[in-house]
């Protein structure tokens, strides 16, 4: 059998498996892939209810997985890989990382600070700016997150130690 094309679909197809796993743990179904030289070296997903820390965003711990790998904290021949825009937080750990191309697959209107609350590629004083491409699978990196929310709206809403407990 034929290995499979490895498109910039393929890896966002990998980043959606990282979300189901985000949302399978009752998270905010967000993944991400850090991709050098074709292969992929560091996979993620939100972990923020999991592990009670506001940082533990798919894209922020693909970088550190992909900094341990590495040895470096100079991202410059990586590509990253997420489901949704990234927010303020994650968008500057992808300049100061020096990521060297950025995919995603939906925008988040809300909290996007690639194309909507902040434009990053128009801060003309920083130092790196990643390519960036949008729209990568797109329908189901929205739908995910929109089934997820959807449902959440439906039920009760949980306490933080319940997400503690339901992990020990």
């Amino acid at each position: 059998m034929a290995e499979k094309e490895k498109t910039k679909e393929y890896y966002m197809s990998l980043a959606l498996k990282e979300a189901l796993k985000a949302r399978d743990m009752d998270e905010v179904p967000v993944g991400a892939v850090v991709v050098k030289d074709g292969k992929v070296i560091a996979r993620a997903h939100n972990l923020r209810e999991k592990n009670q820390q506001a940082n533990a965003h798919a894209e922020m711990l693909a970088i550190q997985k992909a900094s341990r790998k590495l040895g470096t904290w100079c991202l410059d021949e990586c590509d990253l890989y997420v489901t949704l825009e990234p927010c303020m937080m994650c968008a500057g750990a992808i300049v100061l990382s020096r990521i060297r191309n950025l995919y995603y697959g939906t925008d988040d209107p809300k909290a996007g600070a690639i194309e909507n609350i902040i434009q990053i590629r128009t801060i003309k004083r920083l130092n790196h700016h990643p390519q960036i491409e949008s729209g990568i699978l797109r329908e189901p990196c929205s739908e995910i997150l929109t089934a997820f929310f959807r449902e959440k709206r439906k039920k009760p809403k949980r306490k933080r130690e319940d997400f503690r407990k339901n992990d020990e």
